[in-house]
């Protein structure tokens, strides 16, 4: 009884469950990370970011009166306003760090020397004063507002675009492009080429490659770091985009093999004794029916390979970073970041965010063919 029409299975249901849980597990984050890219560093500091989508109340930072002072009545009067929009409202206000709530809006509070400060509940501030204040420490002002939500792009223009900035982010950008454009494409043309002589072409020792490919997969990929570090500083690459393009390629073909070969192994044959029958070479058999056919599987490929060359630090560390930092990558660069703006909260989100966009914008615009049934009605 347990398949009746229209009932759902017990396991369908906690199928559904964990791949929601999961779903929730990585969406969270990520839009937490988002979010956090576009706010100052003071919100980060006050509020979670699932409360920037709303009127949020948070104690803002100290702030100094200023501004030009005008005589009034006989009096010294300087005029100002707490907040640069005017959506904010305040709720309370002091000028000590110890009482920083110790006033009402509109409250007027006697200071030394007979000065007045008061704060009205749009943020504006009036201080008179019965002498000028030229050389004078004027008086500091806490307060506790609501504000409505504010986001910026300040980050992303200080990182990638301010000539001044000094964290290098957008250099580390292109040069983690330089890495991982070619170090997906090399391993996929090579590996193309080799599932295809594997998977439909005779000659001696095929299986002994095929079990070759499969033993290299179980290869640590620490193990071969140094000495193939030492094969390249032997033949004059040493550390550069050359070396460090070879060293994915290696890393990554015996599994780039592995996957086409047992792919193209599922391809009907009778599309290949067809091609042959009509006469077309391997050659032609390969680009004209086989690549095509196997575009799901370049496709995946593709994608994981883009991901763990893009996330990539320890072959970039090994095989390309220099002193000079000419070459970082971004995941060097964000470690870097820990250390000397460990503190700037808006720095390092708007950082990691632009890490993990491109790999996002790669998955969701390739990820319709890990899906898509190319091979329906290829064979009648």
């Amino acid at each position: 009884m347990d398949n009746i029409v229209g009932k759902k299975p017990a396991l369908t249901r906690a199928v559904n469950i964990s791949m929601a849980v999961l779903v929730a597990l990585w969406l969270f984050p990520t839009l937490g990370l988002l979010v956090s890219s576009f706010r100052t560093a003071d919100q980060i500091a006050s509020s979670g970011w699932w409360s920037s989508l709303g009127t949020q109340e948070r104690q803002v930072p100290a702030i100094r009166v200023e501004g030009a002072e005008v005589a009034r009545d006989g009096r010294f009067v300087i005029e100002g306003r707490l907040f640069a929009t005017t959506d904010a409202r305040v709720s309370a206000w002091g000028t000590s760090s110890r009482e920083p709530e110790a006033y009402a809006p509109g409250q007027v509070v006697d200071l030394d020397g007979g000065a007045t400060l008061t704060v009205v509940e749009d943020g504006a501030y009036v201080l008179s004063s019965p002498s000028p204040t030229a050389g004078t420490r004027l008086p500091r002002i806490f307060s506790t507002a609501a504000t409505p939500p504010e986001f910026t792009t300040e980050n992303y223009r200080a990182i990638l675009f301010d000539p001044k900035n000094t964290d290098g982010m957008a250099k580390a950008f292109f040069n983690t492009l330089t890495v991982t454009i070619p170090a997906t494409i090399i391993p996929i043309l090579v590996a193309a080429f080799a599932a295809y002589a594997l998977a439909w072409m005779d000659f001696p020792g095929r299986a002994l490659l095929i079990a070759a490919i499969v033993g290299l997969l179980v290869v640590p990929l620490q193990l071969a770091l140094i000495p193939l570090l030492k094969l390249h500083n032997d033949i004059g690459i040493g550390k550069g985009y050359l070396g460090t393009w070879l060293a994915h390629t290696g890393f990554g073909l015996p599994l780039a093999i592995y996957l086409l070969r047992n792919y193209m192994v599922g391809l009907p044959r009778d599309i290949i004794e067809c091609a042959k029958v009509d006469g077309a070479s391997d050659f032609q058999i390969f680009t004209k029916i086989i690549l095509p056919l196997s575009f799901p599987a370049l496709a995946s490929f593709a994608i994981f390979q883009f991901l763990w060359t893009w996330n990539d630090l320890l072959v970039a560390l090994v095989f390309l970073i220099d002193s000079t930092g000419e070459t970082t990558v971004m995941t060097k660069q964000i470690v870097e970041l820990l250390g000397t703006r460990g503190g700037n909260w808006e720095v390092l989100a708007t950082a990691a965010f632009i890490s993990i966009a491109v790999p996002l914008m790669v998955f969701f615009a390739m990820q319709k063919y890990l899906v898509r049934g190319l091979l329906a009605g290829s064979v009648k």
